[in-house]
């Protein structure tokens, strides 16, 4: 591969040699505290750290996964000559558009890239690392969305590696003749970019942190029970995890549904056949209707979730919960949590929240509660909550509450540390109807607060104590990924405490502990096919 540099390079804008050649970025502005960047901060260019954060978009890690290498493991990227531009983001791979995701079917195919800020490209500065996993349910995520704009954390003192991965059936499909956990495999990937590389950036090989929400979560849970993951990062942040993996039989049957969508047979040539950027649609169909197949596919035609890592006995051999249990990960520090309320803002999105029903209630409970008496064990552990206030928690406990919990305590009985948090602090946008809902740690943690999404749920401008928050938030992620101290007392099972991410903050026992009563004796297995 040829790459020649059009013209000379200002002092201002930094190379870094990589194993596959040249790379030159771009000055940006560093996002110091919760101050916005001003033309102050690029006063001092060119060169040294007051000239703000070295920034490379779009940095290949793997040969682009179409032809011959559609449905397959990822393959190292070749090298080029001269310099190769990276100045903007790499395209996303094919998504779902359920939630309104635009799809351009006429961009390039290289989409597993990596992007990275620096505060100080020298291989002698020793920084740590952040890789940051996109969520989306495994079937939507991308890398360059505004709010994952890495310069407030790279501004303080880290080096940030944002990435994207294959999605849907490109990544996740049970396919014949195709390796499990593509979109898993793919992050190994990436790791191993880092691994690497990113000491030419500055950062750390050694000091490794990856970090995750939602799906993003659950790849950071699947990573540690990875033996290929193994060794490529020293810890890892956890934003709520969500408990479904499936079995080998669950995700080959919705293989096989999404395949016959589309006319072909769930193998690699059927597959290979139709072009990438229709694969979503079937998908995105196979979603609209999994109610009609609740007798056969269970409990993830209630929250609809086509996709999700497979516990295959290679790739992934078992769950993390029980991977941790074992102790795969006892060498690997984790910080673990989740929001209080996960699941309203998924009510907003079905069109329910307000206006649950008792029926609505009671299938939830039915559906979702452990045990074959878990509806009336929910309702008597709740005696005060209407039936919308039932729904809202057990949705919030299978999904995500739950499977984080396990998560740190899984750590702990495989002789490893953890550090548990919850985020309490309710969002004041839209009238405060969604409180501590999914996805507000997000902009919390990178400190993007003021665009988009994140300005719908914190408010556009910010309040003084979002921004105090968010700071307090993105300084444990920070200290956590430097040297495995986030600010609070690690987890343990005779204390349960935990930080609670509020206005103020506290350190206090585990608040939810009636739905660690409930949910105390699941073990988040493989969730199967049922008939």
């Amino acid at each position: 591969m040829a790459i020649t540099a059009s013209s000379k390079p200002s002092k201002s804008e930094p190379e870094v040699r990589t194993a596959a050649g040249v790379l030159r970025g771009v000055r940006e502005a560093a996002f110091r505290g919760d101050r916005e960047p001003d033309s102050a901060d690029l006063s001092a260019f060119p060169g040294g750290r007051e000239a703000g954060l070295a920034v490379f978009r779009g940095i290949p890690f793997a040969e682009a996964p179409v032809g011959a290498l559609r449905f397959a493991a990822p393959q190292p990227v070749r090298g080029w000559d001269g310099v190769r531009p990276a100045v903007v983001y790499g395209p996303p791979p094919p998504q779902s558009g359920v939630f309104g995701t635009a799809q351009d079917t006429t961009c390039s195919d290289d989409w597993l890239t990596v992007n990275v800020w620096t505060p100080e490209p020298d291989p002698a500065a020793g920084l740590p690392v952040m890789v940051w996993i996109p969520g989306g349910g495994y079937a939507m995520g991308d890398s360059s969305l505004p709010e994952y704009d890495a310069g407030h954390l790279a501004g303080s003192g880290a080096v940030v590696v944002t990435l994207n991965y294959r999605l849907g059936i490109e990544g996740f499909a049970q396919i014949d003749g195709a390796p499990a956990n593509r979109g898993l495999l793919d992050q190994v990937a990436a790791l191993q970019w880092v691994r690497e590389n990113i000491r030419m950036f500055g950062g750390d090989p050694d000091r490794v942190t990856i970090f995750g929400q939602s799906a993003g979560g659950g790849s950071v849970a699947a990573l540690l029970a990875m033996p290929r993951a193994a060794g490529l990062f020293r810890r890892a942040v956890a934003q709520s995890v969500p408990g479904t993996f499936f079995s080998p039989e669950l995700a080959a049957d919705i293989a096989a549904a999404c395949a016959a969508e589309l006319g072909v047979r769930p193998t690699v040539s059927g597959l290979s056949a139709v072009a990438p950027a229709r694969l979503p649609d079937a998908g995105d169909a196979i979603f609209a209707e999994m109610v009609q197949r609740r007798e056969r596919w269970g409990q993830i035609t209630h929250r609809p979730i086509p996709f999700a890592p497979v516990v295959d006995g290679d790739v992934l051999p078992s769950t993390p919960w029980q991977a941790l249990a074992d102790g795969a990960a006892r060498d690997v520090e984790l910080l673990v949590g989740h929001t209080r309320d996960e699941h309203r803002l998924f009510s907003l999105i079905d069109g329910v929240l307000g206006q649950v029903t008792p029926e609505q209630t009671e299938t939830a409970l039915r559906m979702l509660a452990p045990g074959p008496d878990g509806a009336r064990r929910y309702r008597k552990a709740f005696p005060a909550a209407t039936d919308e206030e039932l729904y809202e928690l057990v949705n919030a406990d299978w999904l995500f509450r739950m499977p984080s919990l396990h998560l740190a305590d899984a750590q702990l009985a495989g002789g490893g540390q953890a550090h548990l948090y919850e985020l309490t602090w309710p969002a004041p946008g839209l009238d405060g109807a969604l409180g501590a809902c999914h996805g507000l740690d997000v902009p919390l943690v990178f400190g993007n607060l003021s665009s988009g999404r994140p300005a719908m749920l914190i408010g556009d401008p910010p309040s003084p104590a979002a921004k105090s928050l968010s700071a307090q938030i993105r300084s444990a992620w920070t200290a956590f990924a430097a040297h495995g101290d986030p600010g609070w007392r690690p987890y343990d099972t005779t204390h349960r405490l935990a930080q609670l991410f509020d206005t103020p903050s506290t350190v206090t026992r585990y608040p939810e502990e009636t739905s660690r009563l409930l949910w105390q004796n699941h073990t988040f297995p493989a969730l199967p096919l049922l008939t």
